[in-house]
């Protein structure tokens, strides 16, 4: 219960601060030398993660980063066929279901054994049962059993419960909300950056945002444990097929809606071995890191500023959290939400890396050219030179306005200003210029016709 009330307090977080516009407010003012360490602490941060779930069975992970790596990035050396770009497209789910194979073979024969989250939930369930048949007095036939049969359709239908909101579920679910909208916004710069388009305006990176809290709000009241945030490994793996588009991410929520109510086919997803999912991770997060790497090219790396600013940001935001979570009883406020929430925050690198980041941008003094930065002729609004560099001179917002039936949604006279005001594309003022050497020219022509 508590669990869902956090991820109800993460939904409204995010829905916070995309209709406020906080979240692109902020990345309307970051710089190269913001994004860049959080990108790079965004892909450092999982490689915990990544390992122990390789270290399931290195063999196997070994084999997908293999295969992922030959598929996307040196298949094109040797095989010239029409067929390369398909694979290209393909290249994490042709590795993760030829590696699947091979474990189903290897696991069928007896020679390895794998893990997997069906295997895990399965023992846990295992074990409830067993403590229930030791803990009911009724009848037998109340006992779950352990072998019931999962339907292949199921229409997921609300929690009979509401959600707990407790002080420590308030506390972790604002941490996670917050975390989880700077790691949102570092995706939205991450696909943004392998489609070779712009920065995310601040409108788009609004809507995104009140998109994850929504979908945090109903995953809350659905009785599911955890929220809704974009996706690193979807979007880092555009670096590795060189694909994507608006369809392919509609067509990626069709799919997730189908698996979403035939528990039989989620089922069969869970029951990829955990090494598998370890080497995805160790691929596509790479990408991350190489992608937030790139921004440095475009700030003055040789600029004591920028030497310490990059050092020291990148450094604490590893070493803090780390030292942090090891010492967990260091915070002793004298509250429990207050410890909950500093405990939460002082954990996650990328919120603490974001912060760190941006705050030393802003109050440490340097030219624009140092932060990477100009500002636009005849105007005063600074444009990252990523974008200037990329042949981006132009507004954005053509690229990243929404369909047309959302645009006509939001034009409503009722949502114009509340609550979607920071979600609209702004006007753009049409300022009509009158030289008057052109007039005068133009008349001195005149009169020179009338005259001849």
């Amino acid at each position: 219960m508590e669990l869902r009330g956090m991820t109800v307090v993460t939904g409204m977080v995010q829905l916070a601060l995309g209709l406020t516009g906080v979240s692109g407010f902020a990345l309307g003012r970051s710089g190269p030398l913001v994004l860049a360490p959080l990108l790079c602490i965004l892909g450092f941060s999982i490689y915990r993660n990544a390992a122990l779930l390789c270290s399931d069975h290195w063999g196997m992970a070994a084999l997908a980063i293999v295969l992922l790596v030959i598929l996307s990035q040196h298949l094109h050396s040797f095989l010239r066929l029409s067929v390369f770009p398909l694979c290209r497209k393909l290249c994490v789910l042709l590795s993760v279901m030829l590696t699947w194979g091979v474990c189903a073979a290897l696991v069928k024969w007896g020679h390895v054994h794998l893990t997997s989250i069906a295997q895990i939930l399965s023992t846990e369930r295992v074990l409830n049962d067993t403590f229930i048949r030791s803990m009911n007095t009724m009848n037998s036939s109340n006992i779950l059993s352990s072998n019931h049969i999962v339907p292949w359709l199921y229409f997921p239908l609300p929690a009979s419960a509401l959600p707990l909101l407790s002080g420590k579920s308030i506390a972790a679910g604002v941490a996670g909300g917050l975390s989880a909208s700077v790691s949102s916004t570092a995706v939205y710069v991450v696909a943004a950056r392998l489609l070779k388009a712009p920065v995310p305006p601040a409108h788009a990176c609004n809507r995104g945002l009140c998109v994850d809290g929504l979908g945090s709000l109903i995953t809350g009241l659905m009785g599911a444990p955890v929220g809704l945030c974009s996706s690193v490994p979807n979007a880092c793996v555009i670096g590795l097929n060189q694909s994507g588009s608006r369809s392919t991410v509609q067509l990626a929520g069709v799919f997730l809606f189908i698996l979403g109510v035939s528990p039989q086919l989620a089922q069969i997803l869970c029951s990829v071995p955990l090494a598998i999912h370890g080497a995805v991770l160790c691929v596509t997060y790479t990408i991350a890191i190489a992608t937030g790497i790139t921004y440095f090219q475009h700030a003055d790396v040789d600029s004591g500023r920028n030497i310490f600013n990059i050092g020291f940001t990148m450094f604490m935001s590893l070493a803090l959290p780390r030292w942090f979570t090891l010492h967990s009883g260091f915070i002793q406020t004298g509250s429990p939400s207050v410890d909950v929430l500093l405990q939460s925050l002082l954990t996650l690198p990328v919120f603490f890396v974001g912060v760190l980041a941006f705050f030393l941008e802003l109050t440490v003094s340097g030219t624009l050219s140092e932060r990477g930065l100009l500002r636009r002729q005849g105007t005063n609004k600074i444009q990252s030179l990523a974008d200037q560099q990329q042949g981006y001179s132009h507004s954005p917002d053509s690229v990243y306005d929404p369909p047309p039936l959302f645009i006509k949604l939001l034009e409503l006279r009722g949502l114009r200003t509340v609550p979607f005001c920071a979600c609209r594309t702004p006007n753009v003022e049409v300022v009509t210029v009158t030289v008057p050497e052109m007039s005068n020219l133009l008349g001195e022509r005149d009169a020179g016709v009338n005259i001849t």
